[in-house]
């Protein structure tokens, strides 16, 4: 399956395929009672849904080179999962794990580490969480090293609490830990967001595996990676939201009339349709673009995430406005899509506008 993009054109007939199979599973094993069942458990997703994501269509070793036990595709094929996984709210670690932690591995360059944590994490037998947020967030990272032992929080870290191995980002580069190291601390946070687990872990002079010393490079590509999965998972959930919205419009009865009738209505909805669309062309620009290492992808990523962002946390906000009071009401999803929104917006911090040369 190639990664080979249509920055303008949108997936592929083959990736349209993908993306289809990867909804049906979903929409067989990820509906809205069992993502309620698992924001309630230790791990806070679906460990099942887990396991068939990963036996059934592979999506933890999609853009994991075939030398590591991957299938060599590339991270478009990973995103458009992100996407499919962000119209479920479904928690798996798909963002935290076999995106971030994956990627954050092979940029390291450790071949040794690669060929020792890779094949697990894509057969879903290995989560891989990534440290990096300091308590004002992803500029600046909460953990630094010194001779060879790693002290302070990481904060706001994704699939943190049942991450069998610990990726560190500090300002010296970085390094490998096993979540089990005696001198570390992890303990869950309370989130906006009940879909999605954040964890803080701390760190007590750990002694810790180098992966790669500082570079610049690196950090940003992580950070372009990383605000380009936000987007695709950003769009997902609007759309759904969207088609939430426009299904009840169309059953819900007021004046003798489906509420969808009133041209007040059309024309909101027919905003919201806009706003997803144009986010959907953003969002696979940006994608296309990180996958290719593209030298637009800094400039096709702050479009994304920026457009993304406002996108979903708009869309979100109409669909509780045109469903009315049953929208704020536990039972119904909108609240969760609501919150879920917030949190993107913050998640992994937000891009600087890249300066545009002059000619």
């Amino acid at each position: 399956m190639g990664g080979g993009g249509r920055a303008t054109g949108g997936p592929s007939t083959e990736h349209q395929e993908f993306i289809a199979s990867v909804r049906a599973l979903l929409a067989k094993h990820a509906g809205s009672a069992a993502v309620r069942a698992a924001m309630d458990t230790e791990l806070g997703y679906d460990a099942r849904l887990w396991r068939l994501l990963c036996e059934q269509v592979g999506v933890a070793a999609l853009a994991i080179p075939e030398e590591y036990g991957g299938f060599g595709a590339s991270l478009v094929e990973s995103l458009l999962v992100v996407t499919e996984l962000g119209r479920t709210l479904a928690g798996v670690p798909m963002l935290g794990s076999a995106v971030l932690g994956a990627q954050a591995v092979l940029l390291s360059g450790d071949s040794a580490a690669c060929a020792r944590l890779l094949p697990e994490v894509a057969e879903g037998a290995r989560t891989i969480a990534v440290c990096w947020a300091g308590t004002g967030g992803w500029d600046e990272p909460g953990v630094h090293s010194e001779g060879g032992t790693l002290s302070g929080t990481a904060h706001y870290v994704l699939d943190g609490l049942p991450a069998d191995t610990l990726v560190v980002v500090t300002s010296d580069g970085l390094f490998e830990v096993e979540s089990g190291a005696a001198g570390v601390t992890r303990r869950a946070v309370a989130t906006m967001d009940p879909t999605r687990k954040l964890a803080e872990i701390t760190f007590a002079e750990v002694p810790a595996r180098r992966l790669a010393s500082a570079d610049p490079a690196l950090t940003a590509r992580l950070h372009e990676i990383a605000w380009a999965a936000v987007a695709a998972e950003q769009v997902g959930a609007a759309e759904r939201c969207l088609e939430i919205t426009v299904e009840y419009a169309k059953s819900r009865v007021q004046f003798g009339r489906a509420i969808g009738s009133f041209q007040a209505l059309k024309h909101r909805m027919a905003d919201m349709y806009v706003l997803v669309e144009s986010a959907k062309s953003a969002s696979y620009a940006a994608t296309v673009a990180v996958a290719e290492q593209s030298p637009s992808a800094a400039e096709d990523v702050w479009v994304a995430r920026t457009h993304c962002s406002e996108t979903f946390t708009t869309i979100a906000a109409e669909m509780v406005q045109l469903h009315g009071g049953i929208a704020i009401t536990w039972e119904h999803d909108a609240h969760l899509f609501f919150k879920r929104a917030h949190g993107d917006a913050e998640l992994f911090g937000q891009p600087r506008r890249p300066r545009t040369p002059t000619p």
